[in-house]
């Protein structure tokens, strides 16, 4: 009863659908408009989509400068355990890595392999194409949302999330469950994390000792997402703009990137990008717990606005808009996938 009040009171953690509730309509309108309900396919013309829904992780890495990003391999789904490891070690992978859908959902099937028994398990379990790749060493991560209309020589940062991973910190005498309970926000996850993590929770760490129980930046798997907008520097403008006119056909999304130091970052030092999301994107500093549902209402629209407007001049240089027909089969499948994934 606690933590359904916790998430009452909490709008962060209302169901998707019910927050968006305003967006849907002006969705109707941009869609009358332009009379297509998938416009959103024109903002990023080399991402499948655009980048709403069905595109490729691994297809999206491609684009990208490899020095930007992890080493990453693609494992098509039924792919032998033999084959998978081999192509592990030719790429010179190592323990610890992470294993993700290659067509994701929120964070959903993501893990941390430890070793050749957890990549086992992972590769029997997974019934859709995964990645894997290097663990990026980096302590910190934020999510920089970069805009650029087709016309502009240069785009800009609309919005930076920090992300708090769940650690949890041993006073001694608590078990990692006891600890997990004492945040409603980590509490949440308590379920997940006995799947997870079974006997383990029971252990008592040392008093100081930080454990991190999800080394991840999702917020539906207890991250806490904190508003950075004002680290939008013109030295870090300058890192995502010589990123991101490496990106051929990049306009809308947010890059997810891990770091050392703001520092080292704006000297384009000491950082790896985690994903590139495109139309799909959210504003996810809106859910700093700090801002209002009214102020996530604004940041949403103003955000479907620049994808909108995207979308149009792109239309007008000659990128199709995707076909009712053809976009409807693509939700079909996105629905299928993510019942997939979640239900990992």
């Amino acid at each position: 009863m606690r933590l359904f009040f916790h998430k009452i009171l909490h709008w962060e953690y209302w169901p998707f659908y019910i927050v968006y509730i305003p967006i849907y309509f002006l969705w109707a309108y941009y869609a009358l408009r332009q009379r297509s309900i998938f416009f959103f396919n024109a903002s990023n013309p080399t991402i499948k989509n655009g980048g709403f829904m069905m595109e490729s992780k691994k297809a999206i890495y491609d684009l990208i400068p490899e020095q930007y990003y992890p080493k990453t391999i693609l494992i098509k789904n039924g792919t032998p355990l033999s084959e998978i490891v081999s192509e592990k070690n030719i790429h010179s992978i190592p323990y610890p890595l992470i294993a993700k859908p290659d067509i994701g959902l929120r964070g959903s099937a993501v893990k941390k392999i430890d070793d050749a028994e957890g990549l086992a398990a992972y590769a029997e379990k997974a019934d859709f194409d995964y990645v894997i790749q290097d663990l990026i060493p980096y302590e910190n991560e934020i999510g920089i949302f970069y805009v650029r209309y087709p016309h502009e020589k240069l785009g800009r940062i609309t919005g930076i999330v920090a992300k708090e991973f769940l650690i949890v910190t041993g006073n001694g005498t608590s078990t990692l469950e006891d600890l997990i309970k004492e945040n409603p926000r980590y509490e949440m996850q308590l379920q997940a994390l006995r799947k997870e993590y079974g006997k383990k929770l029971a252990e008592i760490p040392a008093l100081g000792e930080k454990v991190n129980l999800v080394p991840y930046g999702n917020h539906a798997r207890g991250a806490k997402f904190i508003d950075r907008t004002h680290w939008g520097t013109p030295a870090l403008n300058k890192l995502m703009n010589d990123i991101c006119l490496q990106i051929d056909g990049f306009y809308f999304g947010r890059i997810d990137l891990m770091y050392q130091s703001i520092e080292a970052l704006e000297r384009g030092e000491q950082f790896a990008i985690v994903e590139l999301n495109g139309a799909g994107s959210e504003p996810t500093h809106i859910y700093d717990p700090e801002h209002s549902l009214f102020f996530a209402w604004k940041e949403l629209i103003r955000h479907i606005r620049y994808m909108y407007e995207i979308s149009v001049e792109n239309h007008k240089n000659g990128v199709p808009y995707l076909g009712h027909k053809e976009g409807m089969e693509q939700y079909r499948l996105h629905n299928l996938q993510s019942n997939k994934i979640v239900n990992f």
